[in-house]
């Protein structure tokens, strides 16, 4: 086995036979199996230990374990204690949720924090039949091709170079090598859903397929190849549909809705943070008007259909060059300076090109502000006739540096502001004008 584990880490590039390890080691058989075979290999490792506090003297016993662990193949421990309970009730999370943000969580620290020897990578224990408990629960809960790939062998500073061996692989491992561990006594009850898989789902499954655990490896591991051709396909589409325009990212609606595939377009959207239950939500927007849009759950994107277009991006910041604008924003920071939005009674507004004053029962909601581009037109303050922002430009004399830098205040496809310049007629004040909306803008 030995043997085995060596070839399979070069083979996967899991890591150098020379780097700084850090094993995550909970004093199971799993755990020491690692230690073992990373000790027998001539590997540089210390070791991790996380107490939950879940399980009173159990948990303090496993600890002590680990340490005495430690010493017998003399390297340094680090232990850190959770108070995984609390934790769980104030981010409002199961106890396994819990533990698991807590523990890569403090993974990730040591990982990054600076030492005279840097830590390369971090090794967890997990193995094949982890991976096919995996396979299972995503199968049962729901999810997408990539969650019946199972477990991925490396993740960011994560390595787990046991999961091409079963349970019964590193029992016999630590039986021959007469490797001492501890019994984590949760295990045997079903209560947790891991556990309820392992205990009582795969043994009564077993009875009718006796290979099912073989199957379902071999499952994952056409999986895994599946979504490598997924993911080259899916790649080359989005490469010949998508259009990098400054800070944003334009996509075809027509194009993109015409291959009627909605795979293809979680995986457009899956890179800005959308969930895949908002695919459903880009299949209506698309038959959308202009302006409408969806957020992404963390706030970070937008995605705005536009005229023909989605555009994709980052939401109200100054990197945005589409920026929408609802009923209550006040201030608008964008890449020219600010807008500052009012709604006012004066009869006697200003007279600015920074300010423009706007009947609001005209305007309708959610404004859009962008850069102007080739074919826009509208009414210029005094004029019945439309004109193309190209000519206007040129009427009034801007330089090439402040044409390219022009920006346009849009209501329902509407120019009704060219910033910082004039207003469109349709939006001027009347004798009939009860509210005002007036804008000012600061440049930077």
């Amino acid at each position: 086995m030995l043997q085995q584990f060596i070839d399979h880490i070069k083979e996967q590039r899991l890591f150098n036979a020379t780097d700084e390890l850090l094993l995550a080691v909970s004093g199971g058989v799993d755990s020491v199996v690692l230690c073992e075979l990373c000790q027998q290999a001539g590997y540089q490792f210390s070791i991790v230990h996380c107490n939950f506090k879940l399980r009173g003297e159990e948990s303090d016993r496993d600890e002590k374990f680990v340490k005495e662990l430690g010493e017998k193949y003399g390297v340094e421990v680090k232990v850190k204690r959770f108070d995984t309970e609390q934790y769980a009730n104030e981010k409002r999370l199961s106890i396994q949720e819990a533990a698991r943000n807590l523990r890569y969580q403090w993974f990730e620290e040591l990982i990054n924090q600076p030492t005279d020897q840097p830590i390369n990578h971090l090794l967890t224990a997990h193995h094949a039949d982890d991976n096919i408990e995996t396979l299972l629960m995503h199968f049962f809960r729901g999810t997408g091709l990539h969650g019946l790939t199972g477990i991925p062998m490396k993740n960011d500073f994560i390595r787990r170079p046991l999961l091409s061996f079963s349970k019964e692989e590193l029992l016999a491992f630590a039986k021959e090598h007469q490797l001492e561990y501890v019994e984590d006594s949760s295990n045997e009850s079903s209560k947790y859903t891991r556990n309820f898989f392992r205990n009582e789902l795969l043994p009564a499954i077993s009875k009718v397929y006796p290979q099912v655990k073989q199957n379902l490896q071999d499952n994952i591991d056409r999986f895994t190849e599946i979504e490598k051709l997924y993911q080259l396909t899916t790649s080359q589409l989005l490469s010949k549909l998508c259009r990098s325009k400054e800070n944003e990212i334009h996509v075809p609606v027509k194009q993109l809705m015409g291959y009627n595939n909605r795979a293809l377009i979680y995986a457009l959207i899956s890179k800005y943070g959308f969930s895949e239950k908002q695919v459903d939500e880009i299949e209506k927007l698309s038959q959308s008007d202009t302006g409408k849009y969806i957020t992404s759950p963390d706030d970070q994107y937008r995605i705005i259909k536009h005229r023909h277009w989605f555009i994709i991006s980052r939401t109200n910041t100054q990197l945005s060059q589409n920026i929408i604008i609802e009923v209550n924003d006040k201030k608008i920071d964008f890449e020219e300076g600010t807008l500052k939005f009012e709604t006012t009674l004066n009869q006697q507004p200003q007279t600015s090109s920074q300010v423009a004053c706007l009947d609001k029962k005209n305007i309708q909601y959610p404004l859009l502000l962008r850069k102007w581009k080739t074919g826009d037109y509208f009414y210029p303050l005094g004029m019945r006739k439309k004109k193309k922002l190209a000519r206007f430009f040129i009427d009034n004399k801007l330089s090439k540096t402040e044409k390219e830098n022009a920006w346009v205040l849009e209501a329902d496809k509407r120019i009704i502001w060219v910033i910082g310049q004039r207003i469109d007629d349709r939006f001027k004040l009347t004798d009939q004008t009860k509210e005002i909306l007036e804008v000012s803008f600061m440049a930077k």
